[in-house]
């Protein structure tokens, strides 16, 4: 009887420890690719240092898990690895014009190889034009802006990198934290799905896609989900089952991100929670989704990479934006698109100015009215297509003009469009804790010191 106990005891302590490996190696892989894919796009697209890098964003996260990764920049071949000794490693791969891949089922050597022949260059873009705020309204727009890049709580870092005030298409205010500029492409996140919101646009514009019509999702011809249109995915009312959890390595979100080789087939694969229409729930997944189903409308490959540059960045002048794909060629468009804070003004500009620029008119007609209309599953009114209504943890007390909505990503990333006061605010940092940014009070502040409304 000892010795079967002994057996026994023996193979449940085995049993826990495998299970614990598994556990680690899942959690470590996800770390390896957070922490690989911020260094590589950090280093290769925004031209920064990698012990800043590792100092300013990785640090600001305090995560065990980060801590335990390893990352290692290659800059002859263009390759970053993060890794944990014996349990964890992630590859990723830049590429001219398509920035970061992570190379999850894929050798790094063979997703370099298939960026060659690929022109992605942008086409040189006219500079912004300046105005000013004369007097005291610009005295205090003046002390508005600075304002963002105080630390007044040290439980609650702003860590305030870029804003840019845009009014009647000038810029008016622009202010960098030392280490940014203005030709610094800076990560939106999850401001990517109000890019994605905008190419969607245009292939709705082109014929090319349908709002009311099913998502081209081959994996859904045959059940329910074939019911998902391409307005319950741009919408956030799918009905899928998808985690959106940053804080927990598993989740879909962060296994999506950083651990997949196709977010789109990741989150298309995922069951129905809800009837498609009925439920909105944020999900990332639904963007990367929308991001896949637009390859049908493409005859290559080639064509599809190209199109964000053709049918939008070009266009409006955001030369300095690189979206960036997957292993599997998709573009990730909930989460990795960088551009200069000029650039991303250039995205509000556009929406301020009903989807038209210099004259022409870039995204359909109605298409920024829909973008910026309610959706019918949203519980307080507070998202519309791809765009937020209403951001989560305001001031009661701030208040916007109702015409007013936002892009908005992880760690503060803002652009607040005002179409009835044609003003664009857009603020880029690394605010992790929850209430260290108010963008709506920042926003309000702003609109007070350009009226002559606000404190002397």
């Amino acid at each position: 009887m000892r010795t079967r106990a002994k057996v026994f005891l023996g193979l449940a302590a085995a049993g826990l420890l495998g299970a614990a490996l598994v556990v680690a190696h899942r959690g470590l892989t996800v770390a390896a690719g957070v922490k690989a894919k911020a260094m590589c796009s950090g280093v290769f697209v925004s031209g920064r240092a990698p012990e800043a890098i590792e100092r300013e964003d990785m640090a600001a996260y305090a995560s065990a898990f980060l801590d335990a990764v390893r990352v290692d920049v290659d800059r002859a071949r263009r390759t970053v690895t993060g890794s944990v000794p014996l349990l964890a490693r992630s590859d990723v791969v830049y590429r001219d014009g398509l920035g970061c891949t992570i190379a999850a089922g894929v050798a790094p050597d063979v997703l370099a190889a298939q960026a060659k022949g690929l022109d992605l260059s942008p086409r040189r873009a006219e500079p912004l034009p300046r105005g000013a705020v004369d007097g005291q309204r610009g005295e205090a727009l003046d002390r508005i802006v600075a304002s963002a890049f105080d630390e007044p709580d040290t439980e609650r870092l702003r860590r305030t990198r870029a804003v840019v005030v845009v009014k009647d298409g000038r810029i008016v205010a622009e202010r960098y934290a030392p280490g940014f500029g203005p030709d610094m492409p800076l990560p939106g996140w999850s401001m990517a799905k109000s890019v994605v919101g905008a190419l969607a646009g245009v292939l709705v514009g082109e014929g090319k896609m349908q709002v009311e019509a099913p998502a081209p999702v081959d994996e859904w011809r045959d059940d329910p989900r074939k019911a998902i249109t391409l307005d319950a995915l741009l919408r956030m009312s799918s009905g899928l089952a998808f985690a959106e959890d940053y804080w927990t390595p598993f989740s879909d979100v962060n296994v999506m991100l950083f651990a997949s080789p196709d977010a789109g087939a990741l989150a298309a694969a995922k069951p129905l929670d809800a009837p498609p229409g009925t439920r909105w729930a944020y999900a990332s997944g639904t963007t990367n989704i929308v991001a896949r189903a637009m390859r049908a409308a493409f005859p290559t490959h080639a064509d599809y990479l190209g199109f964000p540059r053709r049918a939008l960045f070009d266009r409006i002048g955001m030369a300095s934006a690189v979206l960036e794909p997957d292993a599997s060629g998709t573009f990730v468009g909930s989460s990795f698109l960088f551009a200069t804070a000029r650039d991303w003004a250039r995205l509000g500009i556009l929406h301020a100015q009903d989807g038209v620029w210099n004259g022409e008119r870039v995204l359909p007609e109605g298409w920024v009215r829909y973008s910026a209309t309610p959706a019918p599953a949203a519980p307080a009114a507070q998202y519309g297509a791809q765009w937020w209504l209403r951001l989560d943890g305001a001031s009661p007390e701030a208040t916007l003009p109702p015409d007013a909505f936002h892009a908005s990503g992880h760690g503060g990333q803002h652009v607040t469009v005002i179409p009835s006061r044609r003003v664009v605010v857009v603020r880029m940092g690394l605010s992790l804790k929850r209430g260290a940014w108010d963008q709506t009070a920042f926003a309000a502040a702003v609109l007070a010191s350009l009226d002559g409304s606000g404190p002397p």
